[in-house]
C-alpha cells in the first residue's frame, strides 16, 4: 500500500494501493500513520510519489458512494487529519508527481513543500465541485498555500485538470522533470531543502503554515456538520454517480 526506501536521510513514500491510488479509508490511515513515525524520526527529508504512472486519482469515489453516511463518518475525520500531517510534517516534503494527480491527489501534492511533475500526458487539477463533493476548509486553505492567487479561484471553481505546462505556469506545479529523472531530481530538492537546520525549517514552516490551519479549523468548527451531511446527502452522492456514468468507459 506504501513502500518506504531512504537514501541519505531522504525517505521516499511510494503510493501503491489498487490500480489508481485512490484514497479510501484505509490508504488515509496508513499514510498519516507513516507520516507520524517518520516525523519522530531522524529522517532529513520526504519524497512523495505513486506508482505506474500515477500519483493518485483522488477519493475513491465508489467506496464513498457504497459506504454511504456511516462510511463518510469515518472517511472524511480520517482525510482531514492525513492532509493536516502531511502539511505541516516538519522536514521538507517533495512531490515526485509521476502521473495523474486528480482531485485528492492533486491536495496530496500541494500539501508538501516543493511540486515535481513528469512530462507528459499526465494531468493534475481538483474537479471536486464539478464531482459534487465540497472542500473542507483545510483543503481550501493548502491549495491556497500552493497555487499562484490569479489562478487560485479558476483552479476551485471551475475544476479543470491541466497538463503539466499549464499546472507550471499556474503554481500548482513548482518544475517539470523528464520522467527518468523525477525521482532523482525529487531526491536532490529534498535534499537541498534538508541542508538548512532542522530547527529553522520547521520554525520557518510553521510560522508560514499554522495561520492556514488556524483558520481551516475556524470554519471547519462552525461547519463540520454541514460539511459531513453534504458529503452524504442524497444530491451529492447522486452527483457523484452521475459523474462516475459520464467519465467511465462503456463496455
Amino acid at each position: 500500500m506504501i513502500h518506504e526506501s531512504q537514501a541519505d536521510g531522504i525517505v521516499t513514500l511510494r503510493l501503491d494501493h489498487g490500480k489508481a491510488s485512490a484514497l479510501d479509508l484505509d490508504l488515509t490511515d496508513a499514510l498519516a500513520a507513516s507520516l507520524e513515525t517518520l516525523a519522530g524520526s531522524r529522517a532529513r527529508g520526504l519524497v512523495l510519489t505513486g506508482t505506474a504512472g500515477i500519483f493518485s486519482a483522488g477519493v475513491d469515489l465508489f467506496k464513498l458512494v457504497k459506504g454511504g453516511p456511516d462510511y463518510v463518518a469515518h472517511f472524511l475525520p480520517s482525510l482531514d487529519y492525513m492532509f493536516e500531517t502531511l502539511f505541516m510534517f516538519p522536514a521538507p516534503v517533495v512531490a515526485a508527481v509521476n502521473g495523474h494527480a486528480i482531485a485528492g491527489g492533486c491536495i496530496l501534492a500541494c500539501a508538501c513543500d516543493r511540486r515535481l511533475m513528469t512530462t507528459g500526458a499526465a494531468r493534475i487539477g481538483v474537479p471536486e465541485l464539478k464531482v459534487g463533493v465540497p472542500f473542507p476548509p483545510l483543503v481550501v486553505e493548502i491549495m491556497r498555500a500552493a497555487v499562484a492567487p490569479p489562478y487560485f479561484n479558476e483552479l476551485m471553481y471551475v475544476g479543470r485538470t491541466y497538463e503539466p505546462s499549464d499546472a507550471l505556469a499556474r503554481g500548482i506545479i513548482d518544475e517539470l522533470s523528464a520522467p527518468e529523472d523525477l525521482a532523482s531530481r525529487a531526491h536532490a530538492l529534498a535534499a537541498e531543502l534538508a541542508a538548512t537546520p532542522a530547527a529553522s525549517f520547521t520554525l520557518t514552516k510553521r510560522a508560514m503554515r499554522l495561520p492556514c490551519l488556524d483558520r481551516a479549523r475556524r470554519v471547519m468548527d462552525a461547519d463540520r456538520e454541514a460539511l459531513a451531511a453534504a458529503w452524504s446527502s442524497k444530491e451529492t452522492l447522486a452527483a457523484i454517480r452521475d459523474y462516475l456514468e459520464k467519465t467511465l468507459p462503456r463496455k
